[in-house]
């Protein structure tokens, strides 16, 4: 029979600790009741000592959600365990994580003390700790580098001391998976009282080795795992939440299972990503938006005949709608065919390899394939009325924003003029009058291409229309003309179908 993982995120603290993340109260609240939603067991919600704000922070979290434990972070301080005691008077289920360096590194030179004397620390953390709460994590800092009799002697003190759960952090991301797991197995096999408290694995990605880690912890005995969304966090970052559940997930013999709602994932990670300005990376496992891509030719087709050719998640259990078929010069016939079937055309037999003939050609000399080059391909068998193609865009502020935008759709012009927030909000709402695909912008991206005020922007856009997402990219100095470029780019890859235009 399995066992329960506990899901214990830590978004909230040690991923909140990446410079230029941190949020504010409000945003904490809304990060925390969606990984209340998604079914995390713990919220490491800050540290309160820390700073006036994380005090404020752990003490709101703690009125606004019901289910998850909420844990403050202390050193093995008084002080600290005071502070997060007091934060934690609201919370329903509260938790209080203290702890102290065990390595010969943190020892000698972080605190410049005797090992005997860190066992004496720990001890009388968890004890004081234990007056105000019941449920005490223990943390052994930099426990992957640590002697193991000596890691094993001052755990086991400390789950004498009434600690319920003890914490062997990988806090330089140094172990590889054989090495970490086996520092869990010596402290099943050497702590005589470990059945009385939970193991929880933290492990960091110095080396890229934060989810393999992990796992071989969990498969090693830990029933904790303490992760962020996207992985983010100090440094490299964090193990990723959403890695190791569906790796668990993937896994039948791994011998646990989690209460993580897995169709939130997707969801959550794009709030973290928006909430704290940190973009997810195109190749990120699970939440990536190049996941589930395919743009080879043999996956492609792969895919388009049955899904698990290639994929081993269906998107649709992390909450993504579908996988994408990108077109490239590596694409196949399956792939060509499957994107023009989305633009109304059906083409077979000898017409098809007419034009994938003729699209190999353009797809050496073109990085991205999309609408409008198809359009050019297949013109003489498809209808081009529903074809968008920008034209010129004009903004200017005089006290509100206000913006000019040409568009041609098909064969006939239109213009239209709109106001906004800035004159990117101007563009899109002036493009969206003349156009009505009924979509919601639900990912903005502007990222830096080269450096200094000449810089060229590239612009990602995500739009949802019902559940289905549609993607648009540009690049430009201009970074207004970006934007309204990418949603341009976006709105034509709508099948001809769903795209509503008003005359």
């Amino acid at each position: 029979m399995s066992d329960k993982l506990w899901i214990f995120d830590t978004t909230l603290r040690d991923g909140e600790q990446v410079p230029g993340c941190q949020l504010n109260t409000k945003e904490k609240i809304v990060v925390a009741k969606a990984l209340e939603a998604l079914g995390v067991d713990i919220i490491e919600a800050g540290f309160p000592i820390s700073s006036p704000g994380d005090f404020n922070s752990v003490v709101e979290i703690s009125k606004a959600v019901s289910n998850p434990i909420i844990c403050a972070l202390s050193r093995a301080v008084e002080k600290d365990i005071d502070v997060a005691a007091d934060a934690l008077k609201y919370a329903k289920k509260g938790r209080i994580h203290t702890g102290i360096g065990t390595s010969p590194y943190h020892i000698q030179y972080k605190l410049r003390s005797t090992p005997e004397n860190i066992i004496e620390r720990g001890v009388r953390a968890v004890k004081y700790a234990k007056k105000y709460v019941e449920d005490v994590e223990f943390y052994a800092e930099d426990a992957g580098r640590s002697e193991l009799p000596f890691l094993a002697k001052i755990i086991e003190e400390v789950i004498k001391a009434g600690a319920t759960v003890v914490n062997i952090p990988d806090t330089t991301g140094y172990c590889l998976p054989e090495q970490y797991g086996a520092i869990i197995r010596y402290l099943k096999e050497n702590v005589s009282n470990i059945d009385k408290a939970i193991i929880s694995t933290h492990c960091h990605n110095d080396l890229g080795m934060a989810t393999a880690n992990t796992i071989a912890g969990v498969q090693n005995g830990a029933r904790q795992a303490e992760l962020t969304i996207n992985g983010i966090g100090e440094r490299a970052g964090n193990t990723s939440m959403e890695e190791v559940v569906m790796a668990i997930k993937c896994h039948h013999d791994i011998p646990v299972f989690t209460n993580i709602k897995t169709e939130k994932i997707y969801e959550t990670s794009r709030l973290i990503s928006k909430l704290m300005n940190m973009p997810v990376q195109p190749n990120k496992a699970i939440v990536g938006r190049n996941a589930f891509a395919h743009s080879s030719g043999i996956h492609q087709d792969g895919v388009l005949k049955h899904r698990e050719n290639y994929e081993i998640i269906d998107p649709k259990e992390v909450g993504v709608h579908e996988s994408s078929i990108v077109l490239t010069a590596r694409s196949g016939r399956a792939a060509l065919k499957f994107h023009l079937d989305s633009l109304g055309v059906e083409l077979e037999g000898d017409a098809l390899n007419e034009v994938y003939e003729d699209f190999l050609v353009l797809a050496d000399s073109k990085r991205d394939i999309g609408p409008k080059d198809l359009l050019s391909l297949v013109g003489k068998y498809m209808d081009e009325s529903s074809f968008i193609e920008l034209g010129k865009v004009h903004y200017k502020s005089n006290g509100a924003i206000e913006a000019t935008v040409e568009l041609k759709v098909g064969e006939k012009a239109y213009e239209a003029t709109s106001t906004g927030n800035g004159p990117v909000d101007a563009v899109i709402k002036a493009i969206e009058s003349i156009v009505n695909p009924h979509i919601v912008l639900e990912e903005f991206l502007i990222q830096a291409i080269t450096a200094g005020s000449d810089d060229v922007a590239k612009v990602h856009m995500r739009l949802m229309q019902g559940d289905k997402p549609y993607y648009g990219f540009s690049s430009n100095t201009d970074i207004v003309l970006a934007s309204a470029q990418a949603f341009v780019d976006a709105l034509n890859k709508i099948p001809v179908k769903d795209k509503v235009t008003i005359d």
